[in-house]
């Protein structure tokens, strides 16, 4: 029997920013457990916590998800009807960071 091919997953991604594909890259510090992701064009900059099985797909999701939460305060609001489930275990993503490392 073959083995089994390990499906690849994206490690370069559009901007949420700046709109631009293929411009951010995301750079995985497993023993720190930090995740940092850059666009290379607009200096687009944002930190998650990682752990073993982290990929970089899944800083950018973070990214996603904080930027959502900025833009749409209402989606994730504490009220019980509209509040949006996050896995138990997996805690909500830090706040977005400027170039600067400002909230």
């Amino acid at each position: 029997p073959q083995g089994k091919k390990k499906t690849k997953l994206d490690t370069s991604f559009r901007c949420l920013l700046c709109n631009h594909e293929e411009s951010v890259t995301v750079n995985m510090d497993k023993q720190q457990r930090i995740g940092t992701l850059r666009c290379k064009v607009c200096s687009a900059r944002f930190e998650s916590a990682v752990t073993h099985l982290s990929d970089a797909v899944d800083v950018y999701s973070d990214w996603v998800d904080a930027c959502n939460q900025v833009n749409q305060p209402d989606e994730y609001a504490s009220d019980d009807s509209r509040a949006r489930r996050r896995p138990a275990d997996r805690p909500p993503p830090p706040a977005a960071r400027d170039e600067y490392g400002r909230h």
